[in-house]
């Protein structure tokens, strides 16, 4: 398998795409109505759900505070895919949040000009003609997830997939709408608090993009596999669990686990997929600390492990960095 679809392969792997929300921002009406063998469809929260939500909460996920100049910010390690109880925040990330003046996301999702850029992006990417039976293939797993024939066919055969990806989770009651990044762009504005984009539409969506035919076959035809298997729902759910249960020794250890090391091409994509943005995230964070403002910044966790995560990076930065449980 060679790199690009590697790459593409360790971006479901490591983290669904914070733009796996955007996915249903392109299909509602596809998602309304679904027999009782389907998958559950997430639901709008009644004010009296999301105010037991609240109450109930507990603390799930990776917090650190980061103090310089005076001012305490935070990193907050988060999940893309969640289920309902998961995405309220608990006690200790409320207050982290309430302190700051800035939520800061990989994409802040309910910007209008982010859903636009990405809704987009997504409907014009060059797609590449399937052979029959991958297309046919591809077609099964869309039956599966309870999709009309044609909820998908404005999307790329990689969107496709990997939409397909993300919506397999909701057996296990995982669902994008409840995606915790989602959740704290609501909470932030309901506080009055400015939400700011640390990425772009542009560059999450590179991410993904194959560089030919043949490497788009490719990396259908693993995806394919790995749902078929039932390998994409077993990895989604593991490192949702490492989430909710705030296992930061287990989330340190994922490249022991998770099968994305194994070869040389694997360990390239890890470095391109984490350590390589990781800086440019860390800068952004540090400019908008420097700027005067305390941040609570919310990114993928597994942004946060290893000597390049972004509480090391910080720390690089003459932060003060603490880990709280």
């Amino acid at each position: 398998m060679n790199d690009a679809v590697t790459l593409a392969r360790m971006r479901q792997r490591l983290q669904l795409p914070v733009w796996a929300a955007a996915l249903l921002l392109v299909m509602p009406a596809a998602l309304a109505q679904t027999p009782a063998s389907c998958p559950p469809v997430a639901q709008m929260l009644a004010p009296e759900r999301i105010q037991a939500g609240m109450r109930d909460a507990v603390d799930h996920g990776f917090l650190w505070r980061i103090s310089k100049g005076g001012r305490a910010s935070y990193l907050f390690g988060t999940v893309h895919v969640a289920t309902v109880d998961w995405m309220f925040p608990g006690p200790r990330v409320v207050q982290a949040l309430r302190s700051a003046d800035v939520v800061a996301l990989e994409l802040d999702m309910l910007d209008p000009d982010i859903q636009r850029r990405m809704a987009q992006g997504m409907a014009t990417h060059p797609g590449t003609a399937l052979p029959e039976p991958l297309a046919q293939r591809l077609q099964r797993q869309v039956q599966a997830a309870c999709l009309p024939a044609e909820a998908l066919a404005k999307l790329s055969p990689e969107m496709q997939v990997t939409t397909l990806t993300v919506l397999a989770a909701r057996r296990d009651g995982l669902d994008p709408s409840y995606g915790i990044d989602m959740f704290l762009a609501g909470f932030a504005r309901g506080a009055k608090k400015a939400v700011v984009s640390l990425e772009t539409p542009e560059q999450q969506l590179q991410l993904l993009q194959m560089q030919n035919p043949v490497e788009t076959i490719a990396f259908v035809e693993a995806s394919l596999s790995d749902l078929e298997t039932g390998r994409a729902r077993q990895t989604l759910a593991r490192i949702t669990k490492v989430w909710a249960d705030s296992n930061h020794a287990e989330l340190a250890r994922y490249g022991e686990w998770c099968e994305c090391r194994e070869t040389a091409a694997d360990r390239d994509a890890m470095k391109r997929m984490l350590d390589d943005r990781n800086p440019a995230l860390a800068d952004r964070i540090a400019a908008l600390h420097t700027g005067g403002k305390q941040v609570f910044a919310a990114v993928g966790s597994l942004h946060m492990i290893g000597p390049l995560g972004l509480p090391a990076l910080m720390a690089q930065r003459g932060y003060h960095v603490e880990k709280l449980d």
